[in-house]
């Protein structure tokens, strides 16, 4: 009992703070004035009083009962409760609804005086093309104070009836039924209230998704509140686009950053530029949207639309990727070059900017993320295909697919289209189980890939990635005249993207980079990633460990920094995903040897004479 009555005084002090309370209310459907009290009572109010461990299961029924303790205090009322259908689901289980009810009816008939309680309820099924489906109501007690009511309003009041469904009408027994306006200057009303209402709910949504990106990355911001979010939905990777955009925005134009304890404070100034940022780049992107649309002349050109990714959206570039600085400089001066500055391959036919290249190398050694970055440098759109891009189960379509995605990106150039594991879609040709249209749609490929020959303005690239090129057509190979070799990294290598996989984590201060890279002989730099990962979750496991034993509390969620011992206990369970002497490596160093960027060619000439 001592505990109720000090959950009801808790209760009752949080009435007074936590619920919405207006002098007077203007009814503008009805153009009456109602005197007296407002209020609004928010459907979290008895969920924020629950985390206080005084108050137990029957917070819900110790909010209504506060609410009518102090209703007379304020007399006279109307208390508005906004959705029934939430507010008795929140308020008590299903099980033990029927004495809920029974319990807030009994409390809300003891009520005298000047006192009207009003419930919304939602009706989806009113949204319908059925106009004599009801509309959304509001549910009165105590009916027969409202006698006074004009009759224009008395004509939407009726009595529920007791087969209603509803929990909620056996205590609110009388519905006032609210139809949406139709025409007028209601409507235009109607709708800007529904444009704020909606501009307030993304508001709220943004500054959670930044909260909570600030918290994840120790980071705080004093004027949060009043950071103008709205015209953006921020999604979780755009708040941390935005969050990391203000961080960089701040640090370059401040000498003397302000730190509040261990966190860097931004300013609100910082974070507004960065949603300005964002904002344009979301308005880019719907112009180019709409431009692709524009642009396919056909419904097959327009299943391409998907897999175009701007420059700018791709996200990767070649300093993000450690190592393969010769790769990187190649395809620099092969690919970005001429399509960065095409003034200066326009003269002669020797400088004619490169129409084909293979990356070729053993799994996981970063073909695919150098596609990217290559997109990103050049400065061009990117449209990734595969295998099953150009195939259909209507026959005929594959080569009408083929055509469309040449004649698409010759519209979008300058543009790399990256074929992933190119041997699928352009493997050798004539073998006995190769079918008839399959056939069809690689020799169509190949036809509509010289076509880009013809048209030396067209800066249009065929980017071709796989480990298995010696399963190529020949005349593929012959149409890919720059075959550069991806291989594994040697130790140095291993420590460039050891740095950069570990560049944010929290490492001990006398990290060994050198004696991990060294103990790591044979790894891809996918494998790499998956070592890193391993060795993360260590300190985690730890954590949970010592929170099994009691000795730290389960809230804690501070980790220790990872140290080399981690990353040795975890190549147990991560090892290498290629074998050095294994079959598959041997071809690609012989293919490499006969056909690549590096190869001697000394093994198997070709070419004119002897």
């Amino acid at each position: 009992m001592m505990v109720t009555k000090i959950a009801r005084r808790k209760m009752q002090n949080h009435l007074f703070t936590g619920l919405m309370v207006y002098p007077y209310s203007v009814d503008r459907h009805c153009d009456m004035i109602i005197s007296g009290t407002f209020i609004w009572f928010p459907l979290n109010l008895a969920q924020d009083i629950a985390h206080d461990h005084d108050i137990e299961s029957e917070d819900w029924h110790i909010a209504i009962e506060a609410l009518c303790e102090v209703l007379p205090s304020l007399e006279p009322v109307i208390v508005y409760f906004p959705d029934s259908s939430q507010w008795l689901s929140r308020a008590v289980p299903k099980s033990n609804r029927g004495e809920f009810i029974q319990k807030v009816d009994k409390m809300f008939d003891q009520l005298t005086g000047p006192v009207v309680m009003i419930c919304g309820q939602n009706m989806p099924a009113a949204v319908s093309k059925d106009k004599d489906k009801e509309p959304p109501t509001l549910m009165f007690q105590n009916l027969t104070r409202l006698s006074s009511l004009p009759s224009s309003l008395k004509r939407w009041l009726k009595v529920q009836n007791d087969s209603r469904p509803s929990d909620i009408s056996k205590i609110f027994t009388n519905s006032f039924i609210v139809p949406l306006p139709e025409e007028g200057e209601q409507l235009r009303v109607f709708n800007n209230q529904i444009e704020e209402d909606r501009k307030i709910i993304i508001s709220r949504h943004n500054l959670v998704e930044l909260h909570k990106v600030l918290e994840e990355n120790e980071l705080s911001c004093v004027e949060l509140m009043h950071v103008k979010s709205d015209g953006v939905v921020l999604t979780k990777q755009k708040a941390a686009k935005v969050i990391g955009w203000a961080r960089s925005h701040y640090l370059s134009s401040t000498v003397l950053p302000s730190i509040e304890g261990d966190r860097l404070t931004i300013p609100r100034e910082s974070l507004d530029l960065a949603i300005e940022r964002l904002k344009e780049q979301v308005t880019k992107s719907k112009n180019l949207s709409q431009n692709l649309k524009n642009l396919a002349k056909d419904e097959y050109e327009r299943n391409f639309i998907s897999s175009v990714v701007p420059p700018d959206e791709i996200g990767v570039k070649f300093d993000d990727i450690g190592a393969l600085e010769d790769v990187k400089r190649t395809l620099d001066e092969l690919v970005a070059l001429p399509m960065r500055r095409p003034e200066l391959f326009s003269h002669g036919n020797l400088l004619r900017p490169c129409k084909g290249v293979l990356l070729f190398g053993p799994p996981g050694t970063g073909k695919t993320l150098l596609a990217k970055a290559l997109a990103t440098e050049a400065g061009a759109n990117f449209i990734s295909i595969t295998g099953s891009t150009l195939t259909s189960k209507w026959f005929g379509d594959a080569e009408k697919l083929t055509k469309a995605l040449f004649s698409f990106a010759s519209r979008l150039a300058p543009v790399i289209i990256f074929v992933d594991e190119v041997d699928s879609l352009l493997g050798a040709r004539g073998g006995a189980l190769e079918h008839e249209a399959t056939r069809k749609m690689r020799n169509e490929f190949m036809a509509a890939w010289d076509g880009l020959r013809s048209k030396e303005n067209q800066r249009i690239l065929i980017l071709g990635a796989t480990n298995r090129p010696f399963d190529l057509d020949d005349a593929v190979i012959r149409r890919l005249p720059r075959r550069i070799y991806v291989g594994l990294p040697d130790a140095e290598n291993r420590k460039k993207i050891l740095k950069i996989l570990l560049a944010k984590e929290n490492l001990e201060s006398d990290f060994k980079f050198d004696e991990l890279a060294n103990a790591t002989e044979g790894y891809s730099g996918s494998d790499l990633k998956n070592l890193c990962i391993a060795s993360a979750y260590r300190p985690v496991q730890e954590l949970l460990e010592e929170e099994k034993k009691g000795r730290v509390s389960s809230n804690s969620t501070h980790l220790r920094p990872l140290v080399l011992d981690d990353f040795i206990q975890a190549k147990a369970k991560v090892s290498p995903s290629v074998s050095h002497n294994a079959t598959s490596m041997n071809e690609l160093r012989k293919w490499n040897e006969q056909y690549g960027e590096d190869g001697s060619r000394t093994k198997s000439p070709f070419g004119f004479g002897n």
